[in-house]
């Protein structure tokens, strides 16, 4: 397998807590897909997941080698998970022009106070 791109990316649970306190339904909506977002609220404790979320996207932007400061949107990136199978990234936009037909691998993991994703893109 030839590769791309690699991202890693580690948050604070408390910090995306934090955010979504301070910043409500700006914040959630600025980064989140309506499906991302109905699929963390369905959970008991939800910050984990947006963590892991949030995370992801940061990964595969440093994949991507885009960055989220400009090229490509927040929105753009949704992260398709149930917590039973494996998740999958699902983009649009910019950064479906830009992935093309590459395959990317996605790995995410959460625990109470930490969020990781690490993302491969195949070239």
């Amino acid at each position: 397998m030839a590769v791309f791109g690699i991202g890693i990316d580690l948050v604070e649970v408390k910090r995306i807590r934090e955010a979504m306190e301070s910043y409500g339904e700006r914040f959630k909506k600025r980064v989140f897909t309506p499906r991302e977002i109905e699929f963390c609220e369905g959970l008991t404790d939800k910050y984990p997941s947006y963590a892991a979320r949030f995370a992801a996207k940061e990964a595969f932007s440093k994949a991507l080698g885009t960055g989220l400061r400009g090229k490509i949107s927040w929105q753009e990136i949704e992260i398709c998970d149930n917590e039973r199978t494996r998740p999958t990234i699902k983009v649009s936009g910019k950064a479906a022009e830009i992935l093309k037909d590459r395959k990317v691998h996605l790995s995410l993991s959460h625990i109470a106070h930490y969020a990781a994703a690490v993302v491969v893109i195949e070239k």
